[in-house]
């Protein structure tokens, strides 16, 4: 896959939740950015990788995220596979535990595109 914007729309309705980041009189190195999920009607939340988040909007009924260092690599035992190709922000302001795997439900995802152009599903393919 191509490794332009890559934009994720969840199916309706979710929405995003953002945690607030949290201010400390003592410095914190390495903790990363505060989290942001995807939330669904059913009560599951499924995190994002808050890092590589370029755009992020819930207004029309669905959550749409819109990631600037992942690349969509297909569907793999099942879940649809993204990972890091590059960092976004300097190492000191990343997580050391950040994963560099995103996995998601295909029942979760309504459309991928890159860089305009669906990607996924095969039938938006064909439109």
């Amino acid at each position: 896959m191509e490794d332009g914007p890559l934009l994720i729309d969840f199916v309706a309705p979710t929405s995003l939740l953002r945690e607030s980041n949290q201010t400390s009189a003592l410095p914190v190195i390495g903790n990363g950015p505060p989290g942001t999920f995807v939330l669904f009607p059913n009560g599951l939340r499924v995190s994002l990788p808050t890092d590589q988040i370029v755009f992020a909007d819930d207004t029309r009924g669905h959550a749409r995220v819109g990631f600037g260092g992942m690349r969509f690599v297909g569907s793999e035992e099942g879940r649809l596979v993204f990972v890091r190709i590059r960092e976004l922000f300097p190492e000191d302001q990343l997580s050391p535990d950040r994963s560099h795997t995103m996995l998601l439900d295909p029942q979760w995802v309504a459309t991928i595109s890159v860089d305009g152009r669906p990607v996924w599903p095969a039938r938006a393919l064909s439109r």
